[in-house]
This record gives C-alpha cells, sequence and structure tokens, in this order.
C-alpha cells in the first residue's frame, strides 16, 4: 500500500540568499564581483572561511576549510572578514520586501526565512509567481549581485530540501507528484537533519538512501530505527506534513569570548566581562527581559574549566545590573589563574512587564529607563556609540560576529 503522502497544494516557501556574506560583499564592493572570494573569520592564514563566494565554491573551496588550504586551491583568491553590520542591512531589506507577500514569515537565519502562505491572500497569486517576483525585487531593491533559492511545498522540510537543489538562483517545488522522483536524486545526507552519525544508523537497519526511508514503516521508525517519537516525525515529515512548525521558548541569553591575549589581570578581565555583558544585555532587553540567574565560564590556560551558576532574588536588566552579578561569580573562582576564554549567560527569564513596578520610582528604575534609551541610541546610530566608561579603548576586542543559524 502506497503512503500517506500530503497531496495538499503548497503553502510553504523557504528562502535562502546566495553565498550570502560573500555576495553581500561583493554587491557593496563591485570590483569584487565574478571573482573568487572568501568571508574568513579572521583574515591570517589560519582564518576559518564562514563563506565563500559562488566564484570560489566552483573551485572547490568550502565552507570550514582555513584560508590557506583556499589559496593552495586559488593563490588569488580574496580574503575578508566579515561586515555584520553590511549583513544585517541587507537582512532588513530582504525580511521587509517577503513581508509585503504574507504575515507569517520566520527567520530561520540572517540569511534563511519561512514564509507561510496559508491564511495569506497572496496565495492565489500562485506561489512560483511570487518566488519570481521575490528573486526580482530583491535584485532591484537590495541589488543586481543578490540572488537566492526559492524552494516551495508543504511542510518545511520538503521547502528547505526544494530550495537546495539547484543553487545558486534556483526555485523548485516539491509536492505529492514528483516527490519520490526528487528522492530518487539524493542521498542521505541531503536530508536536512541527517548527518553522517543518522545515516549510518540508517545504514545499519537497511536503508541506504531517501527513496528508501521514504518506504519505510512508521512503526519500524519508531521502534527499531529511532527508539522513540522521533521515528514518527521522521515519517511525517518525509511525507510533506508539518511537524517543525513551533518555536522553542528562550531560557537564556549568553555571549562567549576566547582571548586574542591570555591574561589573569582583573582590570583587564573585568573590561571583557562589561562588554559580554552588555552584548547580553542589549540581547535581553529587546526581548523585553529580565533575568533572575547568572552563569560564568572561565577556561583557563592550563584547559581546567571552571564555572558557577546563581540564581538572584532581584532581577537583572541593566547592563550594570548583569555585570555586578557576574563578576560576584568571579571573585568565587578557588584560584587566581589565566584565563583563555570568558562565558557568560543569564537564565531564568521573565517578561519585564510582569515585574511590579514600586509605588515610588526608585534609582534602579530610574536606571533601567536609561537603559533603554541608551539602547535606543545605539540601534539607530550604531553600535557603541554610547557604552559604558569601562570599556573605553575595546573598540576591536570581541569583535561583532554573525553566528550561525542566528541573526
Amino acid at each position: 500500500m502506497d503512503s500517506p503522502i500530503n497531496k495538499a497544494a503548497p503553502t510553504i516557501m523557504h528562502i535562502d540568499l546566495n553565498s550570502c556574506f560573500a555576495t553581500i560583499e561583493q554587491q557593496a564592493h563591485p570590483h569584487l564581483r565574478g571573482k573568487p572570494l572568501v568571508i574568513a573569520a579572521y583574515p591570517t592564514p589560519g582564518g576559518c572561511i564562514l563563506a565563500p563566494s559562488i566564484e570560489a565554491k566552483k573551485m572547490g573551496i568550502k565552507t570550514g576549510m582555513k584560508v590557506r588550504e583556499a589559496q593552495i586551491i586559488c593563490p588569488n583568491v580574496i580574503v575578508r572578514s566579515p561586515d555584520p553590520v553590511l549583513v544585517r542591512d541587507v537582512h532588513k531589506q530582504f525580511m521587509k520586501i517577503c513581508g509585503d507577500y504574507s504575515p507569517d514569515i520566520t527567520p530561520k537565519s540572517i540569511d534563511e526565512v519561512v514564509i507561510n502562505f496559508s491564511q495569506a491572500p497572496e496565495l492565489k497569486k500562485g506561489l512560483k509567481s511570487i518566488g519570481i517576483e521575490i528573486k526580482k525585487r530583491f535584485r532591484e531593491e537590495i541589488g543586481e549581485w543578490i540572488s537566492c533559492n526559492v524552494g516551495i511545498s508543504t511542510n518545511r522540510f520538503l521547502a528547505k530540501l526544494a530550495a537546495s537543489l539547484h543553487k545558486p538562483d534556483g526555485l523548485d517545488i516539491i509536492d505529492y507528484q514528483n516527490l519520490k522522483n526528487v528522492y530518487s536524486t539524493l542521498k542521505l545526507t541531503d536530508l536536512n537533519g541527517i548527518n553522517v552519525r543518522f545515516e549510518a544508523r540508517l545504514n545499519q537497519v537497511g536503508i541506504y538512501n531517501p527513496l528508501e526511508f521514504l518506504k519505510t514503516d512508521d512503526i519500524f521508525l519508531r521502534k527499531q530505527v529511532f527508539k522513540g517519537i522521533t521515528g514518527h516525525y521522521w515519517f511525517l515529515r518525509l511525507r510533506g506534513w508539518e511537524v517543525d512548525d513551533f518555536e522553542n521558548k528562550r531560557k537564556s541569553y549568553g555571549q562567549d569570548y576566547a582571548l586574542a591575549k591570555k591574561t589573569d589581570n582583573i582590570e583587564e578581565l573585568k573590561k571583557i566581562i562589561m562588554k559580554l555583558c552588555e552584548k547580553m544585555g542589549r540581547r535581553l532587553r529587546a526581548s523585553n527581559n529580565c533575568a533572575f540567574g547568572m552563569h560564568l565560564g572561565l577556561v583557563y590556560n592550563d584547559w581546567i574549566f571552571w564555572h558557577k551558576g546563581h540564581k538572584f532574588m532581584e532581577p537583572s536588566y541593566t547592563t550594570q545590573e548583569l555585570f555586578s552579578k557576574i563578576m560576584i561569580l568571579f571573585f568565587q573562582q578557588p584560584n587566581k589563574k589565566i584565563v583563555s576564554k570568558i562565558a557568560v549567560s543569564c537564565f531564568e527569564l521573565k517578561p519585564v512587564f510582569d515585574i511590579p513596578p514600586s509605588l515610588f520610582e526608585t534609582n534602579i528604575e530610574k536606571k533601567r529607563k536609561i537603559s533603554l534609551a541608551l539602547d535606543k541610541v545605539n540601534d539607530r546610530y550604531g553600535e557603541y556609540v554610547i557604552f559604558p566608561a569601562l570599556m573605553m579603548d575595546m573598540k576591536n576586542t570581541i569583535l561583532d560576529r554573525i553566528a550561525f543559524g542566528k541573526i
């Protein structure tokens, strides 16, 4: 008997900007267009490549390589550091254009977005027509060098898979009519969520390709392969049913930093911790939350890891409040040692609106209002236009980065 494949009309679109970091750099600097370019964490031989341009990919240069490896493949490869301000600006334009077609938009990372058209009037235009229109608008409104892949299907999983089929600048639809044909051309590791470890597990039970995966019985997947509900989710996901349309509630915010110059100097460490708390605090306040719990982790020069967490009675909201509590933990170290990495985080989050205000505005509440106002200034005029005095001379310490899967 045939598997129960979802035969509904596709309503999900996945859009993925092509070689995002590199392409945006080429858009901003026309002399780089058409040339092999890599964006690396650091432009040194040991720097890790975050994004190769389309031209560099065609030569065999891949994400995760060292710069020196790329230079062996292509001695003339151009190496640049990331420009987060530029990338975030493109992301905002990207989101604005997508927002013209549906109110149900979920950014998956800085260069990926999922659009649900199930309740959108625009659906009557047809998703293929909308996809073509969005691609055209990206080139006209963001830049002529900006291209994207569009995938359309009945669930997020298949829409993302469709967006990966013909890179760069592709547009593909996967539905019940071509699902098996698409699976017949792919490897298991081409499926989002199936890594080498999961592939080995599937191989052990006789599943060697996506088509065999699709034909596997639900009970077998649950009881023999994944040994739990995950197997049922895969059974549904492969057949076009939605099981990934949820957002995990944020439980914490954190920042970490590997010191370029390891030190045990308390004043130097305090400056770094303050900047980490400022970055963490900006994100905390933007979410309209405050935090009761604090955690500090330190990796020492001898690779020993020490950490301490504590839940405080009063919430923290401002950078200074976060910093003060982290420093309480800092001074609980059993030994003073040379530090090579610092990680701070806050947890036990609670909406700031749920914290009852005092009858008379306290000094703390005034500082929290000022902190929020300063965030708005920095949002408008650029990062760290206004910052704590302790962060003086730290412009190039703890560089702004965009993590994978983040915004």
